[in-house]
């Protein structure tokens, strides 16, 4: 139709020039007279008339064949989609839902806006995401892309911090529980100067990949810092921060079932809800230190994970995670004192902190989880680790093997909206690894065989959120029970929990053996206020840490240096910490996959 009014229209148009000859020529053959009584009978210039007619009907033609196409195209356009639909129930739909947790961004790890985190996240199947608009998803969250069936989803976030110490703790925005100032008489100048640091190692930058692949959620997950080891001038001329490796996994959901291998919180890491490994689900505190709060479980490791999803309201998770025999040293915890003939074990047989990836380990940590959420106001989860250790004795070439382990048990309530009530509570025999490496995993005696060190752990305390308003307070505390004996000569004292017979008042203070803690603890009282969000732009957030630390060692010597005894206020290390955080997070959320 189109055609053929385009047609018409030309056809007029180059007919224009010989209606006006015909109308002179037939002018000039009529007489006078005649041509004036014409001209009284017609009304003047009529050709022009007749000409804006036509065109007239033709611009009427051509409009109406325009709105006849553009309906037809709507109407072709809603088929298309109903066969589209129709093909994906037909080939893709899986047999059974499948749980696809879409926690609050990803992006927003270690203190999550008070917008996010006042309630669970939430778990929507695939058969109720698929309901959800794409176009939706896709307008709010501009970064994601889409490049298949895979979904990209930027997540990450710029830090800016502040941290101001009473004491010199020396161990930058992360903070070393176990090797606090102990006392103005033991380590003078530690304990008379304060600390005042500014930082950005604690931005985070990384991607998420959603696809659905024969029916089965797979998610790749990749997440990194600037908090890796710092080269010793790093902080003269120019901050040259560490990049390093957080979190790097890929997890595989099918109906029921759910296989996750790689680098990533460890199933022993309290959840919010259900058993989930996104950061969104699990609970490390809003604490703006990057060390997270005193008694904590958790880690960050290599881990092979399988869950079993029984019901929407319960998940049975086994793991094997990379194991590491630990006799202290790391983040500021006591070693502890060898037998004489057995100190080459330190470092070698036994990591003391920093013996990265020299010590054999027997087999892989096995960690069991049953997670219960019979609704969104209450999650309860419990389970246990089992550990094998194990060392080769080089005067009879023989070997000892002793078994650890331990269990916890952790509780998630809302009393009311928007407040919650958490507690996280770890015992162990030979666990100390995983409570941040405060307390070692075990001792040597002085026939070489091993004996697991008991120590237990809590953090507990409220969240509520109220608006764009977020507050916290956190209880965490660390007990460590001494373990200790002699050396074969029966004086020389051995284990955890005694001072070793060749330290002295003068070198206590600059030693780890000033740190076999007996207890640990840590008060922690927070703040996280939205100023600014927009669901494709991001979100700017004000934070704001106060902590108050104590710690107990088990032995502390009877004077300082030059004799003078020592302090009875300096018996025990306490300090006052605060952080402020101002922190920009990336747009982004998790597609609603179909």
């Amino acid at each position: 139709m189109r055609v053929f009014a385009a047609m018409w229209l030309s056809l007029s148009l180059a007919a224009l020039p010989l209606l006006a000859n015909d109308a002179k020529d037939a002018g000039k053959e009529e007489s006078p007279t005649t041509a004036v009584a014409e001209k009284a009978k017609e009304p003047a210039k009529p050709e022009n008339a007749v000409i804006e007619s036509e065109l007239q009907d033709l611009r009427s033609l051509v409009q109406s064949q325009m709105q006849e196409l553009e309906s037809q195209r709507a109407v072709l356009k809603a088929q298309q989609l109903k066969m589209e639909a129709l093909e994906e129930k037909l080939h893709v739909t899986p047999p059974e839902p499948v749980s696809i947790p879409i926690a609050a961004p990803e992006a927003i790890s270690e203190a999550t806006p008070a917008y996010a985190i006042g309630a669970a996240p939430r778990t929507l199947s695939a058969s109720t995401s698929s309901m959800l608009p794409q176009e939706k998803a896709e307008e709010a969250s501009p970064l994601q892309l889409r490049i298949g069936s895979a979904y990209i989803t930027p997540v990450g976030f710029m830090d800016f911090t502040s941290e101001w110490r009473s004491r010199d703790g020396g161990s930058g925005i992360g903070t070393n529980f176990a090797s606090i100032p102990i006392g103005t008489s033991l380590q003078p100048f530690a304990a008379h100067l304060s600390e005042f640091r500014l930082s950005m190692q604690n931005s985070r930058v990384g991607f998420r990949v959603d696809a659905m692949v024969k029916g089965a959620h797979v998610i790749g997950y990749m997440e990194s810092d600037y908090l890796g080891n710092n080269p010793g001038n790093v902080a003269v001329s120019s901050n040259s921060n560490t990049f390093r490796s957080r979190l790097y996994w890929v997890d595989v959901q099918k109906a029921k079932w759910e296989v996750l291998g790689g680098q990533t919180w460890s199933l022993i890491t309290p959840g919010r809800t259900g058993i989930s490994p996104l950061p969104g689900n699990l609970f490390y505190t809003q604490n703006i230190d990057v060390n997270y709060q005193l008694g904590l479980v958790w880690g960050r490791i290599p881990e092979l994970r399988f869950v079993l999803h029984p019901t929407n309201k319960t998940a049975f998770a086994v793991a094997l995670d990379s194991p590491e025999q630990y006799a202290g040293g790391s983040a500021g915890g006591g070693t502890i004192i060898y037998p004489a003939a057995y100190s080459s074990f330190a470092g070698s047989q036994l990591n003391t902190g920093g013996s990265t990836l020299a010590v054999p380990n027997l087999a892989p940590d096995v960690i069991a989880k049953l997670a219960f959420d019979p609704s969104s106001k209450f999650h309860v989860e419990l389970g246990g680790v089992e550990r094998q250790f194990k060392v080769w004795i080089p005067t009879t070439t023989g070997t000892f093997t002793k078994t650890g382990g331990g269990g916890f048990v952790n509780l998630n309530v809302q009393l009311f909206p928007g407040f919650r009530l958490l507690t996280n509570n770890f015992w162990s025999d030979g666990g100390g690894r995983y409570i941040f490496g405060q307390v070692p995993d075990l001792i040597v005696r002085n026939d070489g065989s091993l004996s697991p060190i008991k120590a237990a752990s809590t953090v507990s305390g409220f969240e509520f959120t109220h608006k764009n308003s977020f507050v916290y307070a956190y209880y965490g505390g660390v007990y460590a029970q001494k373990n200790a004996t002699f050396d074969v000569n029966g004086t020389t004292p051995i284990g955890y929990g005694v001072l070793p017979a060749t330290l002295t008042p003068i070198t206590f203070g600059n030693t780890v053996a000033a740190n076999q803690n007996r207890a640990i603890q840590e008060i922690t009282l927070g703040f996280n206020q939205t100023l600014w969000r927009d669901a494709k732009y991001g979100a700017l957030n004000f934070m704001g840490q106060y902590s108050f630390l104590r710690r107990n060692p088990w032995v502390i010597p009877s004077s300082a240096p030059g004799s003078i005894p020592v302090l009875s206020e300096d018996r025990e290390a306490h300090l006052h910490m605060v952080f402020l955080n101002l922190r920009y997070t990336l747009p982004g959320s998790a597609p609603a996959m179909k």
